[in-house]
């Protein structure tokens, strides 16, 4: 079985000559980091796709959700303070996530749900606030990417002066 060389066309992906004449596109190929361990099949790929989309969002679907003026969520920038005044998604709220409890979270219905961001992929702490709100029985998803991937794509930040 060979993996055909893939390229955009009018009519979607359409099989390419390769790039040059050493590409090797065939499945025989020696193992490397990427084919060591085979693919999922499509039905196991789709289940666990499917159901990472329940946990995570990402810039773009909140930055459009954030514009059509009825988001649905509830955007919690979990860093410090003094990095919210610094820059932050406009609309978000600051809660680090170390302060994530339940009374702070009295005001919100059960059901509403929660997205949280941090600096970036380096940073754990939209996954720390993530966990803290699902501990409380509170809907979360995490916006994939954070101040970078919102600045990445070309989104502007809201600043404010510090607490």
């Amino acid at each position: 079985m060979t993996t055909p060389n893939l390229a955009a066309g009018p009519g979607g992906l359409q099989p390419a000559a390769p790039a040059n004449a050493n590409a090797n596109t065939n499945t025989n190929a020696i193992p490397n980091a990427v084919t060591t361990i085979p693919a999922a099949d499509s039905a196991a790929a789709a289940a666990h796709f499917q159901a990472s989309l329940q946990f995570e969002t990402d810039c773009s679907d909140v930055h459009a959700a954030l514009a059509s003026g009825t988001p649905g969520f509830v955007l919690l920038d979990v860093r410090s303070p003094t990095l919210f005044a610094e820059g932050h998604v406009p609309g978000a709220l600051n809660l680090p996530h170390g302060k994530i409890v339940a009374s702070k979270l009295a005001g919100y219905a059960p059901d509403t749900l929660f997205v949280t961001y941090c600096a970036g992929p380096h940073c754990n702490g939209a996954a720390r606030g993530a966990l803290r709100l699902a501990q409380l029985g509170r809907p979360v998803k995490l916006m994939a990417g954070g101040i970078t991937g919102w600045l990445d794509e070309g989104f502007a930040l809201a600043r404010t002066e510090a607490i």
